[in-house]
């Protein structure tokens, strides 16, 4: 009998971020990879969010080390709080590592983690389980599928993934390697991304966005052009740059993750621009704007990323015009639509001509669509499914797509954040919520699951807050001091003074009434019914519902 394999899922199970999953067999623990995810308006404070990595709390001084399959910050970007807990070495492409690299660096966490670069197609012994690391073609350069070999056969993790069949870098997904390990010895599981598995067709491919970009420079002869997407996404970059210096343009960065990638990626020969066509971002005015191209971060209207703060005019850098035309490369990620558009005002009041996906093809997806998903089935040939990487429809589009295709729904797994999946001679089972699968929230230093704070912020910021004093003595049953209604963010100037006049006048009605009676009453109840007393009034003056907070001194 093979020992047993476990694959349990700590994020990336039901949301596009957090992803990370633990594959465990004889004690040993891999991590594949460990990423964050966005907080979207709902979570106001919230920096970003973690996977749940309790489950590791009694187990992290057995992982063997980290597979991180590309430089997504949905894949790479929670590493740090994992090696703050606990050491391990880490595996990816010499880019993937190389951006890991920096970002352990600004943590001062390098000291934490062994690097190690491994090339297309190669294989490591990482303890018991032996991965052979496949090219794959994304959104950004060196993406790796891995193909795992543990006791109980071969998982296949398609990484995010697509199928450009004209890749900017000449690098193809190596479906024939699949093919070959589908043969011989067989996939045991296929854990596959979802993303794009409600969307029919296929993909575009990027080398197509290269001639739309030719075609935005030749329109924009004369004018300073601002181009902005993902900071990873050097293929996209690369083009953006091709067309430029067929223009005659000069090549500037705006943002540090910009520069940082575009560097590594020099380094490392997956970018090329020719040293005499770079130009300090300090030095743009001094050339004629037909004569530069910018490239930025802040394609999301991040807070405090590059393009929005040169928007609102709180750049360092750089002014806008209307000698500018700026070229947003990117889709806005569902939940930032509203940032993003508000950005796109911002600009357009600057006298930026904007460029949008709305307007040109100016972006393709990194990730397969229907026909590309349906062709890695073919080849792998799984005896085992389950959809990875996407919002809960995606995944149950994703089974559905593989029950079209002559899989027996038996065989696929729909598992979400917390649960596992077991595998042992006998096959395959899905067992729920092992461990929590939260959502686990960073706010500055610190690090919380609970979901009840952002609600109290989406009160205070959307209605405000109104806090009432007062001051009682229970042994002679009267108000001694206040009582005093105050409030921040409910009224304007104009109606403050005579409303909250009117609800001191209220509030301290009711608590004589309260006083008065002949029962006991403990200072428990009379903050419960100042804040009854409070929030009827405050709702049937003026129709809102802010956060009402009692103060009751008792002496």
């Amino acid at each position: 009998m093979a020992a047993d394999v476990s694959i349990t899922f700590l994020g990336g199970l039901g949301d596009i971020g957090r992803n990370c999953a633990v594959i465990e067999s004889e004690g040993q623990l891999l991590v594949l990879d460990c990423g964050q995810l966005f907080p979207d308006e709902l979570m106001p404070g919230a920096e970003s969010v973690l996977p749940d990595l309790r489950y590791l709390d009694d187990k992290g001084d057995r992982i063997i080390g980290c597979i991180v399959t590309h430089g997504h910050e949905d894949h790479i970007g929670a590493l740090a709080p994992l090696l703050e807990r606990f050491a391990f070495p880490i595996y990816g492409s010499p880019f993937t590592v190389g951006m890991v690299r920096t970002r352990l660096e600004e943590a001062g966490l390098l000291h934490r983690a062994e690097l190690f670069p491994v090339a297309d197609n190669e294989r490591r012994s990482i303890g018991l389980f032996d991965i052979e690391f496949l090219p794959v073609t994304h959104s950004v350069p060196c993406g790796l599928i891995s193909a795992i070999t543990t006791p109980q056969g071969v998982i296949v993790h398609s990484s995010d993934f697509k199928l450009d069949l004209s890749p900017v870098d000449g690098r193809f997904t190596d479906l024939t390697r699949i093919g070959a390990i589908a043969d011989n010895p067989g996939i045991r599981l296929l854990l596959c991304d979802s993303t794009n598995a409600d969307v029919p067709g296929r993909s575009a491919s990027e080398s197509e966005i290269g001639p739309v970009f030719e075609h935005v420079f030749r329109l924009n002869q004369g004018r300073r052009v601002i181009t902005a997407c993902f900071s990873s996404h050097i293929h996209r970059v690369q083009q953006i740059v091709g067309a430029a210096l067929a223009d005659g343009r000069r090549i500037a960065t705006l943002g540090m993750s910009m520069k940082r990638n575009m560097q590594l990626a020099r380094e490392l020969g997956l970018l090329k621009i020719p040293d005499t066509h770079v130009l300090d971002i300090e030095d743009i005015d001094d050339y004629p704007p037909g004569e530069v191209c910018v490239v930025s971060t802040g394609s999301q209207a991040e807070a405090r990323s590059a393009l929005a703060l040169a928007a609102f005019g709180d750049s360092r850098w750089i002014e806008l015009s209307d000698t500018d035309t700026v070229v947003l490369s990117s889709q806005a990620i569902p939940g930032n639509e509203a940032r993003v558009g508000r950005m796109i005002d911002e600009l357009t009041r600057c006298g930026a001509q904007v460029l949008h996906t709305a307007h040109l093809g100016l972006h393709t997806s990194g990730h397969g669509k229907q026909d590309e998903l349906k062709v890695l089935h073919s080849v792998a040939r799984p005896e085992w499914f389950v959809p990875v990487h996407g919002e809960y429809h995606h995944m149950v589009a994703h089974r559905a797509l593989a029950v079209g295709m002559g899989m027996a729904a038996d065989r696929i797994l729909l598992a979400t954040d917390g649960d596992q999946v077991r595998l042992t001679d006998e096959g395959a089972s899905l067992v729920e919520k092992v461990t929590p699968g939260s959502y686990v929230f960073v706010h500055g230093d610190l690090t919380e699951d609970d979901h009840d704070v952002f609600r109290e912020r989406l009160i205070l910021g959307d209605e405000g807050v109104v806090v009432a004093t007062v001051t009682v003595s229970m042994d002679s049953r009267e108000i001694i001091g206040g009582p005093a209604v105050e409030s921040r963010g409910w009224l304007g100037v104009d109606n403050y003074e005579t409303i909250t006049a009117d609800a001191n006048e209220e509030l301290r009605k009711a608590i004589l009434i309260a006083l008065e009676g002949d029962e006991a009453i403990t200072q428990a109840a009379l903050e419960r019914r100042v804040r009854r007393a409070v929030g009827g009034f405050v709702n049937r003056r003026t129709g809102r519902r802010p956060m009402i907070v009692p103060v009751v001194t008792v002496v």
